[in-house]
């Protein structure tokens, strides 16, 4: 048997094979957006740009595939580079280890994407790539029910329009920004319904240099996480994707 016969046994060789082919870009190198990617690459698709700025930390541990002891200070761009040959030599990955802003549009769109996963956990920088995507008609899933979460059967993929729990700030804020845009539906988005919860609000300043220079300054509030829950939104991104792919 293949690497990929498994697979082949649910949708048959044809659409393995279309799957070979797709390209997927990744934002987000997270608990979300790493098990999302890894669930991509053991689906068979062979074409990947993957975005983030980021190196693994000790608070990263407890829910990041990419993200143990002897990693700690690594790139993750660098590091899943090493996880998906070791999935796939076959793999082609284009790697971008940069903060994501609307300025690197252009050098990432370079490549055709056939599905974008929206893993970004910075408001600014999520609704530039969502409001992007929806201009562009990019087919794009978006995180956005995984950080002060338990419980991971709370877990839904909906339309924008169709979100149940407005309790969620960060939620309610990214559908603001996107209505005040003209966006109120289009845009599918793993949610959950389970009330946010956190036994302390940790706020930092975080000051962040692009490779281009630019300096970005922004206010952020440090979720609490699960081992569980990114990991389930993750899945439900790629199950998603490859759904929607196959179809």
């Amino acid at each position: 048997m293949t690497d990929f016969s498994r697979n082949e046994l649910i949708w048959g060789k044809e659409n393995q094979q279309k799957l070979k082919n797709k390209h997927i870009t990744v934002f987000g190198l997270g608990g979300v957006g790493g098990f999302a990617l890894e669930s991509l690459a053991r689906a068979g698709i062979e074409n990947f740009t993957i975005v983030d700025f980021d190196t693994v930390s000790d608070s990263n541990v407890n829910r990041q595939i990419i993200a143990l002891n002897s990693t700690v200070g690594q790139k993750k761009t660098d590091l899943f580079k090493q996880r998906l040959f070791d999935i796939n030599p076959a793999i082609n990955l284009e790697c971008i280890c940069d903060f994501y802003n609307e300025n690197l549009n252009e050098e990432i769109f370079k490549i055709k994407t056939d599905y974008v996963v929206d893993a970004i956990d910075t408001m600014r920088s999520k609704i530039d790539l969502l409001v992007y995507c929806k201009e562009n008609n990019i087919p794009v899933i978006t995180s956005m029910g995984a950080g002060n979460r338990f419980d991971p059967t709370q877990l839904y993929i909906t339309d924008i329009k169709d979100i149940e729990s407005k309790k969620c700030t960060f939620t309610k804020n990214v559908l603001y920004q996107l209505q005040k845009r003209g966006i109120t539906e289009g845009i599918t988005a793993v949610c959950s319904r389970e009330n946010p919860r956190v036994l302390e609000k940790i706020e930092n300043i975080e000051n962040i240099q692009t490779l281009k220079g630019e300096k970005i300054e922004f206010k952020k509030f440090t979720p609490g996480s699960t081992p569980f829950v990114p990991a389930v939104a993750g899945y439900y991104m790629g199950y998603w994707i490859v759904k929607n792919l196959l179809k």
